[in-house]
């Protein structure tokens, strides 16, 4: 049996992507566009109207870029979650209506899932530790009996969240986090912020309260107080991936998300995986925002294994967790690889 073939579309925020990849890890098309907010964080119904004017463009590019057409994919897959509701239905309402006018399956993908499996698969990693941070999640995963098991999480808002919040509270502009970074290579003096760390899980909320009002009285300089920020919400995330690398005892470390793009949150994480002689890896730029090559990967592995929804029966999931997915793919994949030395 050759290689199966799948389109997947992504809405579950401020990106509308759409992706052809086969089951056997050839990325044949990654198109998107992004919806930005003109003042304030994402706006969920100003994000659906930018997908539903943009998807029938996204969908003919990433259709020539393939090189494949709709009658020739084997399969629609889409991200039903978690995200954003009306985000989510857009994207949802284009797979049903391919699916149904194309008669092709519907593959449900998660979205946390497909953020994974599109690190392994670009980093080449085969049973990684799995740090995935962006502006709505902060999580730590590794696969164990059947699905992906959640080691730590954030149990307020997510790192990429605290960051954006925080530049966009000052008018430092969108995405925060590159920003807070440039300004905090300036840092001289480190002044003293909230470290919440508790068990396995991470809180940013007093972080980022506490960053905000040093900021507004005016009695530090803001490099300095950036430098602080990224300083010890960083160092929390490493605080609890080193806990949960030490207790899955994983030989390898994968960083994706939209926060996987920072250097800093990189090398802090590359130092603590020396330490426990660990292969640390970063999930490529191009993939590491929402994308709609991850979902059609995703739903590839999954469509092979059988994997797929009734369109009748495809509703979104807003707070579809990443333990509640069934991840058949990853046990026979493990079962046929080597173990690494």
């Amino acid at each position: 049996m050759g290689a199966i073939t799948v389109l997947g579309i992504e809405s579950t925020a401020h990106t509308y992507g759409v992706g052809v990849a086969t089951s056997d890890g050839r990325i044949l098309a990654n198109a998107s566009s992004t919806y930005v907010p003109a003042r304030g964080g994402i706006h969920p119904r100003e994000a659906a109207e930018h997908h539903s004017k943009v998807a029938a463009e996204v969908l003919r590019r990433a259709l020539y870029e393939s090189g494949v057409s709709l009658e020739e994919v084997d399969g629609i897959a889409v991200a039903l979650g978690p995200g954003m509701g009306p985000c989510l239905r857009v994207g949802c309402s284009v797979a049903r209506a391919l699916a149904s006018y194309f008669n092709k399956p519907l593959v449900p993908v998660n979205h946390a899932v497909a953020h994974v499996e599109i690190a392994k698969l670009t980093t080449g990693a085969r049973d990684p530790l799995v740090v995935f941070v962006s502006g709505g999640n902060t999580v730590i995963i590794a696969y164990a009996e059947g699905r992906y098991r959640v080691f730590g999480e954030t149990l307020d808002i997510a790192l990429g969240n605290c960051m954006d919040t925080f530049a966009r509270e000052l008018g430092l502009g969108f995405p925060g986090t590159p920003i807070i970074e440039r300004l905090a290579a300036r840092g001289r003096e480190f002044i003293e912020l909230p470290y919440s760390v508790k068990g396995q899980d991470v809180s940013f909320s007093g972080l980022l309260t506490a960053a905000l009002r040093l900021a507004r009285e005016g009695k530090h300089r803001l490099e300095d107080i950036c430098y602080s920020l990224v300083e010890v919400a960083y160092d929390m995330v490493v605080e609890v991936a080193e806990r949960a690398l030490a207790h899955t005892e994983k030989r390898e470390l994968i960083l994706t998300g939209g926060v996987a793009r920072s250097r800093l949150l990189q090398e802090k994480l590359r130092r603590m995986c020396e330490l426990h002689g660990a292969r640390f890896a970063v999930v490529p730029n191009e993939y590491a925002g929402d994308n709609g090559a991850m979902i059609a990967y995703t739903g590839a592995l999954a469509l092979e294994h059988g994997v797929t929804m009734p369109i009748e029966e495809s509703y979104i999931r807003q707070r579809w967790r990443v333990e509640e997915v069934d991840v058949p793919w990853v046990e026979s994949s493990l079962a046929s690889a080597p173990r690494p030395c």
